[in-house]
């Protein structure tokens, strides 16, 4: 991987075809996702990821691209490349719940 990537920002490589690219969950690139896609929901848009549908997948890579060239990648996409983007969007969305055990000090809780 050429880029730099920061694991503690939930950025996630992933290579497509020889075009490395960088990922993240971010909260104004999954709003955009979720529009895109039609979702009802968090839920429904992670069982779309999850299931690695090909409109899915293709507008997640597109939108929740932040280093590289995402339309390069997305010309090189072939489906053998779908068990790599079905782990990085994984880890990506991961993030989002990684450590969250909440501010029991803001609440007053002991």
């Amino acid at each position: 991987m050429s880029l730099p990537v920061n694991g503690e920002r939930g950025e996630v490589p992933l290579s497509i075809g020889g075009h490395d690219i960088v990922i993240a969950a971010t909260m104004q690139g999954l709003a955009a996702l979720s529009t895109r896609l039609g979702c009802a929901s968090m839920s429904d848009l992670f069982q779309r990821l999850a299931n690695v549908e090909v409109n899915a997948a293709m507008a997640a890579i597109e939108l929740l691209t932040i280093r590289g060239d995402a339309k390069a990648a997305l010309g090189a996409l072939k489906l053998g490349h779908f068990t790599a983007v079905a782990g990085a969007l994984s880890q990506a969305l991961a993030h989002h719940f990684d450590g969250d055990e909440g501010n029991d000090e803001a609440a007053g809780e002991k």
